[in-house]
């Protein structure tokens, strides 16, 4: 049976990197944020911190804390069907329990923790990656931290995080980081 690994964290904290990794090792690719995208797209609204906040908090009123894993979920079976599955961006506690009743053990999650202090300073730092999805682009510090207090007090993000069954731990240099994701890539396959 294939295996969904999903990648949690807050922002700035690495999780592209991590996903990126195991996208090289064979691993399919989905961002559960890429909802927020096509649905800002919709709506005709630019892709910005203020709007991407409006429409996750919307989809949550529509389709409760657990939205984005439920509106994930047939992509993720679909891509199951023929591997192994990367999955960038579980927030909610409630996304992790439908994830984990609908998985069990075919579920692994992976928490990237970085300190806020380096987190806002890289992620001043970045540069937009240009792609479709957005998944890269630089944060002042202000709205990361904004960014964090609202997915912490609104999002239910620290319960993913909590109950991770590996942590990785971003506040060293890139060597350190690939250490450990391919230390956890080892233990997963």
């Amino acid at each position: 049976m294939s295996k969904i690994v999903c990648i949690s964290g807050m922002c700035g904290a690495g999780k592209s990197v991590v996903s990126d990794f195991f996208v090289k090792n064979g691993f399919q690719y989905i961002r559960f944020g890429q909802l927020t995208i096509e649905e800002l797209k919709k709506r005709n609204l630019e892709v910005n911190e203020t709007n991407e906040r409006i429409v996750r908090e919307d989809l949550r009123k529509t389709y409760g804390m657990a939205a984005y894993a439920i509106l994930n979920l047939p992509k993720f079976d679909q891509l199951m069907k023929t591997g192994n599955v990367i999955a960038d961006g579980l927030y909610s506690w409630e996304e992790y329990k439908i994830l984990k009743n609908h998985y069990n053990d075919d579920l692994v999650v992976v928490a990237v923790y970085t300190s806020p202090k380096i987190r806002y300073e890289r992620l001043e730092k970045r540069n937009i990656d240009g792609g479709v999805d957005f998944r890269n682009r630089p944060l002042t510090r202000e709205d990361a931290k904004s960014r964090d207090y609202s997915e912490l007090e609104k999002l239910n993000k620290g319960g993913p995080i909590a109950m991770a069954d590996f942590t990785i731990v971003n506040n060293k240099d890139i060597n350190f980081l690939n250490q450990q994701i391919e230390e956890i890539y080892g233990e997963i396959k």
